[in-house]
């Protein structure tokens, strides 16, 4: 307590020492990584185009924000009605609320972006609120309306987490002998359950917390091992909202961890909706989850949001940046910077290195990397898939053969990502000529996932969130219908049609409700667009499985074979495929000094090791080496 209590003071002394005295300093504390400066004239901090904030950044070496000081706040009413009049009508202001315990005043509106940072600067000087600007969704998300209230409703409880997580943040570190060691807790010779513990001397940091969906039950990553101990964990980091990355997380407050969860604001949405499916799933099935809604509710009030690019400590070593990915929406690339430069490692979640409809490449320029810990789900020789313009051509040729038979057209899809980049593929085809304008049915879920894509435009591409902007939504169409789950059996009898549901992989959800009714249907066709995880009905169905069993709502078991045409369309994969891992390893800069491949099933791997070293490296003057361990193994970085 006296370490953490002497680094604060040290903080404070500098922040003194460097502001003048008609700033009018009244309190410096902590709100998580950042310093938190509380002022009764902070407009001065921005003067000189916010000189004094980066004089103060620089010298302390941590991010700064500013606040005005909570006895010369102007009263709500007032604030309101000047915040009213700076507005611009083409923000389209929806809604304005005041947090009494951060001091933060929320504005709502249909176009942040159109809203000057001479108002906001304006509104902060004025008023001593600190104003935040939220994006009101252009199709109505309950996600974001219960997450935004939860906020609210525990602002006192969330402010208290920032705060002791500043004060442990900034303790000082206790060790001098520096190592870097990692522990593969999962996805290492296999696809799913993401799990990687990084120790330092002074940090322990779990990289993704993720399950394995298969046949047999969920498996979970290897929490039992003697290096992974939850009082020990300073920070969780997690890459992107699928249950192989992020699934188990709940599990861990559950259990006793009260430290934060670093992720990127799209992340922290989707996370919730999948934590809520996943267990209405469970209950539908009879099963035990591994954790309940309060879990849920611990994990996501503990969650720190970063944008990408933004350098945040989270350890008294550690630093972390996140850095798009292009697998869905909000997936990041992790660069954790550790030490004085002791060691930067770069771990990429899923990657995908090529541009889709949906989203942009992932990031390839860093500061520094001496370790890439990299994908290779799709590292296999065999592994390449066409680009996605022949996927969107070959789909559409699949669709239109069925709908000439008075066929129905299912797909299963990952609600998150897949679905979209899918449901945009198909209304192109009809916008273009290439397919009649015939019903597109989706689950609830997979519309309550594209309302949250409407709501952070700017983690999109370029395109998508143009059309956005400029109200033209993408996701919305007239042949778009949302189903309850009282109307699949009047669904199927509605031909020709197409219906999007989940899950992707056959495990569990409403697919399994159209499969059964449709299986022994030969005029009907079951397209796969995502990766197959072994062991899952989706991988047997694709290797020749034709006797399906299935069990109806009396608990009845009924076997059916398979009549539907199966086709897999592999263009649309969030995941790079192997032509694309080579390149992200050529064009990664600077060029690492060790590989470390896992999120690939072991043959895979081995294949990709084996060509990189006959191939990649001697062609390119590549001089990484790379390991390929296996889980439980622990591997010494420095």
């Amino acid at each position: 307590m006296e370490t953490l209590a002497r680094a604060a003071k040290e903080i404070r002394d500098v922040i003194f020492q460097l502001i003048p005295p008609q700033a009018e300093v009244t309190k410096v504390d902590f709100e998580g990584p950042k310093v938190a400066i509380y002022s009764r004239k902070p407009h001065l901090f921005f003067e000189n185009d916010g000189e004094l904030v980066r004089k103060v950044a620089k010298a302390i070496k941590k991010r700064v924000i500013v606040r005005g000081d909570p006895d010369g706040r102007m009263s709500e009413q007032e604030a309101k009605a000047f915040i009213q009049s700076l507005i611009p009508p083409e923000a389209g202001l929806s809604d304005i609320y005041f947090n009494i315990i951060t001091g933060e005043v929320e504005i709502e509106a249909e176009a942040p972006e159109k809203i000057p940072d001479v108002i906001l600067y304006e509104i902060l000087a004025k008023t001593l609120w600190q104003p935040k600007l939220i994006r009101k969704p252009p199709l109505s998300s309950r996600t974001v309306s219960e997450i935004r209230a939860l906020y609210r409703s525990h602002a006192e409880e969330r402010l208290k987490f920032l705060r002791e997580l500043g004060y442990w943040i900034y303790r000082k570190p206790l060790f001098q002998n520096k190592f870097v060691r990692i522990v593969a807790l999962g996805s290492f010779q296999e696809v799913g359950r993401s799990a990687i513990l990084v120790q330092t001397p002074d940090s322990n940091i779990l990289l993704d917390a993720g399950i394995k969906p298969s046949s047999n039950g969920d498996e979970l990553p290897y929490f039992d091992l003697p290096e992974f101990d939850i009082s020990d964990l300073d920070a969780v980091v997690i890459t992107h909202a699928h249950l192989d990355h992020c699934g188990i997380l709940p599990f861990l407050y559950k259990y006793g961890y009260k430290g934060p969860v670093f992720m990127t604001e799209p992340t922290l949405h989707l996370a919730k909706l999948l934590y809520e499916d996943y267990l209405k799933i469970a209950e539908r099935e009879g099963k035990q989850a591994p954790y309940s809604t309060r879990d849920v509710a611990s994990t996501l009030l503990h969650a720190y949001t970063l944008t990408y690019g933004e350098v945040t400590d989270i350890s008294p070593d550690t630093k972390l940046t996140l850095y798009r990915s292009g697998h869905i929406i909000g997936s990041a690339l992790v660069h954790l910077h550790i030490g004085e430069g002791l060691l930067n490692i770069v771990y990429t979640g899923d990657l995908k290195y090529a541009n889709t409809m949906l989203l942009e490449k992932a990031h390839t320029k860093f500061p520094r990397v001496e370790v890439l810990i990299m994908e290779s789900t799709y590292g296999g020789r065999g592994d390449r898939l066409p680009d996605e313009k022949e996927a969107q051509l070959e789909l559409a040729t699949i669709v239109k053969e069925t709908i000439d038979k008075e066929g129905i057209v299912l797909i299963p899809v990952l609600a998150i990502g897949r679905a979209q980049e899918i449901l945009l593929t198909l209304t192109n085809s009809i916008r273009r000529g290439l397919l009649p304008e015939v019903p597109i049915f989706i689950e609830g879920m997979i519309n309550e996932v594209s309302a949250v894509h409407t709501a952070f435009p700017e983690y999109l591409s370029s395109n998508i969130r143009s059309m956005i902007y400029e109200g033209r939504n993408p996701f919305t169409a007239e042949n778009i219908h949302i189903v309850r789950r009282e109307n699949r059996e009047d669904i199927v009898s509605n031909r020709p049609s197409i219906i999007l549901a989940t899950s992707g992989m056959l495990t569990g959800g409403p697919v399994l409700d159209y499969l059964r009714l449709l299986a022994s249907d030969s005029r009907s066709s079951l397209v796969f667009v995502s990766y197959q995880v072994e062991g899952t009905l989706g991988r047997r169905i694709l290797q020749g499985l034709n006797q399906l069993t299935f069990t109806d709502e009396k608990g009845r078991k009924i076997i059916k074979e398979l009549k539907m045409k199966v086709y897999r369309v592999e263009g649309f994969s969030g995941h790079s495929d192997r032509k694309q891992l080579e390149r992200y390893l050529r064009h990664i800069s600077p060029t690492p000094r060790q590989v470390i491949l896992n999120h690939g099933e072991r043959n895979k791997i081995r294949e990709f090791r084996a060509d990189i070293y006959k191939y990649l490296k001697p062609r390119f003057n590549l001089g990484f080496e790379v390991l390929t361990p296996n889980n439980m193994d622990s591997l010494r970085l420095r």
